[in-house]
């Protein structure tokens, strides 16, 4: 009987992975039918770090259109010889951080996003899909409905975190990818999925934009006072914002009612805006 995990993983053997690339090739067709199962045939996608392309193939049966961008010349070439015949798909060679949805797609398209991306370039990735916090105008969100997001099960749980979560998960990174979006973990995926394998499990992140900010009015400090709230973990929200060096901490704070002990990790991302809002008074 014919076994594609088996032809995934010779293929992947076949290949030397990068670790300057964080290259670890998804070779688990249950957990590629779960991806696939996020796409619909009218979808366009736009592929992150499709590598040899396994995820990609059978993205191209199902979905309108794909383009996907890679930056490792030796899986490019194998790209092109096992996709370049397709007319639905094309190839951008080229850093993700360098390219711009709108450069490659009309005005007012929506697109799909899929991505299996190291995590230490998540954040950037994130940021320049989705813009900071204080980015409103971004162009590349305006393109972006979802995005269904291959990252290391830490980083999945701290995108998807909030005030509420029990550990330290939530912060800057958390703030980054639901200002402007829901998120969810969809499923656990273990190392085993891999090859060559990691030392960590990975998860599959859906985050749907909302076209809209979390809070209405967001404060010109938003960012400041979140970084400043993040930065410095270990103090309480008084000491991190006067860290920073803000201006009229104690009446902010005293304004919102807020206890001067409490730590940023337990403030929601309207908690944040309101503060940031009370201490624009003093920090002109």
């Amino acid at each position: 009987m014919y076994n594609k995990f088996m032809d995934y993983f010779f293929r992947a053997k076949q290949f030397r992975a990068k670790k300057r690339l964080g290259q670890n090739f998804l070779v688990d067709e249950k957990v590629i039918d779960e991806i696939l199962s996020c796409v619909n045939e009218n979808d366009s996608v736009f592929e992150i770090g499709p590598g040899l392309g396994f995820v990609t193939e059978r993205l191209v049966e199902k979905a309108q259109d794909v383009f996907a961008v890679e930056i490792d010349k030796d899986a490019i070439q194998i790209l092109n010889k096992n996709l370049g015949q397709k007319d639905n798909f094309k190839l951008i060679e080229k850093d993700i951080l360098k390219v711009n949805l709108d450069e490659i797609y009309p005005q007012g398209k929506k697109i799909k996003i899929v991505a299996n991306i190291p995590y230490y370039i998540t954040s950037p990735i994130l940021a320049h899909l989705l813009g900071e916090i204080d980015d409103f105008n971004n162009k590349n969100r305006s393109f972006i409905d979802e995005i269904i997001l291959m990252v290391q099960y830490e980083v999945a749980k701290r995108i998807c975190a909030n005030e509420n979560s029990q550990n330290k998960e939530y912060g800057m990174l958390s703030i980054l990818s639901q200002f402007f979006c829901d998120t969810q973990i969809i499923k656990h995926v273990s190392k085993r999925s891999f090859y060559p394998s990691p030392k960590v499990d990975s998860a599959i992140v859906r985050i749907k934009n909302n076209f809209k900010p979390r809070v209405e009015n967001p404060s010109v400090l938003l960012k400041k006072t979140v970084k400043a709230a993040f930065n410095t973990r270990r103090k309480n929200i008084k000491n991190s914002l006067l860290s920073a060096g803000m201006l009229g901490v104690n009446e902010a704070l005293e304004k919102l009612g807020l206890d001067f002990n409490i730590r940023g990790e337990k403030l929601s991302i309207q908690d944040f805006n309101k503060l940031a809002c009370a201490l624009e008074e003093f920090n002109k």
